[in-house]
């Protein structure tokens, strides 16, 4: 696994992989939003709101996973000075913000019908937000 740590072999092998991990990773992505929007039973007393909770928790999981592995790249980059680390954690900032905000645009709009309001300032929401604003 230390063999991976040289920049220049790691990228020898990112760079090739990487469009094609994120394609797959898109059409992943795709397929399992519409397989829970249309093939998911409704529930007996929300309906299809609840659907919105198939997209809603993995980008919570994934916004807060963002955040944490910009933590542990960061303190890799302070303890051990590898040049790795930087960049991992400036590479997971994008995605971990935008999964934060995808989080919390779906929690308002599946929490308007189930409890009235857009917005409550509840501990999670709150949390989730100033994770975002990071």
């Amino acid at each position: 696994m230390h063999r991976f740590a040289n920049p220049a072999r790691f990228l020898r092998i990112a760079k090739p992989l990487t469009p094609w991990l994120l394609w797959l990773g898109i059409a992943l992505t795709l397929g399992a939003c519409l397989w829970g929007a249309f093939f998911t039973p409704t529930e007996r007393l929300m309906g299809d709101t609840v659907k919105i909770i198939f997209v809603h928790v993995p980008a919570a999981w994934l916004g807060m996973g963002g955040w944490t592995g910009i933590a542990i790249a960061s303190i890799i980059q302070l303890v051990w000075r590898h040049p790795l680390a930087g960049v991992s954690a400036r590479a997971i900032a994008v995605p971990g913000a935008t999964f934060a905000a995808i989080c919390l645009i779906t929690g308002s709009i599946w929490g308007r019908p189930t409890w009235g309001t857009w917005w409550v300032w509840d501990g999670r929401l709150t949390s989730m937000l100033v994770l975002f604003f990071l």
